[in-house]
């Protein structure tokens, strides 16, 4: 296994030449690929009707092609699902990704083409793996298997009689990697695809718990759901009494912030890696590339090209779009992609400030819906983990789970507040102290919530539910939401996901 370990590590870091050049070469990189990506797309139904033909440049392209929103995108995504072909993208596409980024009765049915399988989701993939050994490259990556947690599959729901499939994301890539992949990973495909979760997860860790596990790939949430259930089968302390040789977590779609104590918990040791990810159902945008770090590399060659909105243009009519060249350190933006998987200028809906342009570093800020802005404090994701994790460093508390929403006001002579329900594996030393660290934390870090809290002009201190570990999952469940990508929503700026979970309380 040394010499099979070896011959990898090799192969795999032949790759960061070619993130190199991007990362020297950022514009030309994506002036290129948007103009191979007009190209390739401009006899389709969707080149067609704006005119990709008459495009020379990026001004053309903004001005012939609309910002899409995934309602303007769904007739052209129906009519592939129907049987169409040839709409939006011109090779085939045979998979959709069902997209579940926040508990949202309606699903979103994102399409996957060959290309972006290979030039995106695998690509990033590797590339993933080639700047772990790069930066580790003592790793025994390759002397073991790889737990991948991931989705299912299903029928496609508009036409169940044609041949796409539609899924998780990670259901669609696992489904279609190379042999020498599958035998690489654990569990078996047919429990990977499994789609009752709490089976699931009981098949997976009886599976998986006897194997050598070098590396998990995962949803923070759900790797910590298979641990305990493993921990429990084993009657073991920790997961490296199980699994000697863990080195590394590939972790992504949630901030890690606020698990990582957990985390060191059930993996006691300070050998452990954790390597964060941003691959989402449009794409494989960001890999972290540095060692001990929060910030994501941008990855430019994987057949997207980027525009971003302003977050403070987003609710205008027009809102201005700049390309990647004329964004800005620390400002928030919403990101718009051009995928060879026939989105063209479209909202994924996720929010990032960039933290380097030289190369282009970003963090994940949040989601365009997803902040609570009831009182014009605008607090986003990114305050609201943060606030989290200082909280429960100072009071010894371990957090699995949280969700926060506006108490509006109730009459002339009240204030309003925010209400967090926040489900702890291990409580508070000082809940009062938890509390008063959260609302100075979100003061000290957030200008327009400070102003607000302001001797309680306009908002009061904050309501915090203490719950206990599984209220989160019991809520998902009665929801039909259990398992794949779906995450409870940080924050709403509504009370419809609040009261559900007080529910349960």
């Amino acid at each position: 296994m040394e010499v099979v370990n070896s011959f990898m590590t090799w192969i795999f870091k032949n790759r960061i030449g070619q993130i190199e050049h991007f990362k020297k070469n950022p514009i030309e990189v994506q002036e290129e690929l948007l103009e191979e990506l007009i190209s390739t797309a401009k006899r389709t139904e969707f080149g067609k009707q704006f005119h990709f033909g008459e495009i020379r440049k990026y001004q053309d392209f903004a001005e012939k092609v609309p910002v899409q929103a995934y309602e303007e995108m769904k007739p052209y995504f129906e009519r592939v699902m129907q049987g169409h072909q040839n709409v939006i993208w011109p090779s085939e596409i045979r998979w959709f990704s069902k997209s579940s980024g926040t508990t949202s009765s309606r699903s979103k049915y994102i399409p996957v083409s060959q290309e972006s399988l290979e030039d995106c989701h695998f690509k990033g993939g590797k590339d993933m793996i080639s700047l772990y050994v790069n930066n580790y490259p003592e790793s025994k990556l390759f002397a073991g298997k790889s737990l991948s947690i991931g989705g299912s599959l299903g029928q496609n729901p508009i036409n169940p009689k044609s041949e796409i499939q539609v899924g998780d994301i990670s259901a669609v890539i696992m489904q279609n990697l190379p042999l020498w992949v599958q035998f690489a990973r654990t569990p078996s495909l047919e429990v990977a695809l499994m789609s009752e979760w709490e089976s699931k997860i009981d098949r997976m860790a009886k599976e998986v718990m006897n194997e050598n596990v070098v590396s998990i790939s995962g949803v923070p949430t759900w790797t910590i759901v298979l641990i305990q259930r493993i921990m429990d089968l084993k009657k073991a302390n920790h997961i490296l009494e199980v699994w000697p040789n863990l080195e590394v977590f590939f972790h992504g779609a949630v901030a890690f912030g606020p698990y990582r104590k957990l985390f060191q918990e059930l993996i006691p040791s300070p050998k452990m890696h954790y390597m964060e990810t941003y691959n989402a159902s449009e794409g494989f945008f960001g890999i972290q590339d540095q060692k001990e770090s929060d910030e994501m590399l941008l990855m430019l060659d994987y057949g997207i090209y980027y525009e971003f909105i302003p977050m403070e243009e987003w609710e205008s009519d027009n809102p201005k779009v700049i390309p990647l060249a004329d964004v800005e350190i620390g400002k928030n933006y919403a990101i718009l992609i051009t995928t060879n998987a026939g989105l063209w200028r479209y909202k994924i809906g996720d929010t990032v400030k960039f933290t380097s342009t030289t190369p282009y570093r970003i963090r994940i800020s949040g989601r365009t819906k997803h902040f609570i802005n009831a009182f014009g404090e605008e607090v986003i994701v990114e305050n609201a983990e943060k606030a989290i994790q200082t909280a429960a460093e100072a009071t010894n508390a371990t957090i699995t789970n949280f969700t926060a929403a506006p108490v509006y006001f109730g009459d002339s002579k009240s204030k309003g507040s925010h209400e967090w329900v926040i489900e702890f594996k291990t409580f508070p030393s000082d809940q009062e102290q938890f509390k008063q660290l959260l609302d100075s934390t979100l003061r000290e870090i957030n200008s327009d919530y400070d102003a607000k809290r302001y001797k309680d002009l306009a908002l009061s201190s904050p309501i915090i539910h203490f719950a206990t570990e599984g209220i989160f999952e019991k809520w998902l469940k009665n929801k039909g939401k259990l398992g794949g990508q779906n995450k409870v929503p940080r924050l709403s700026n509504t009370r419809e996901y609040m009261e559900e979970v007080l529910k349960l309380l």
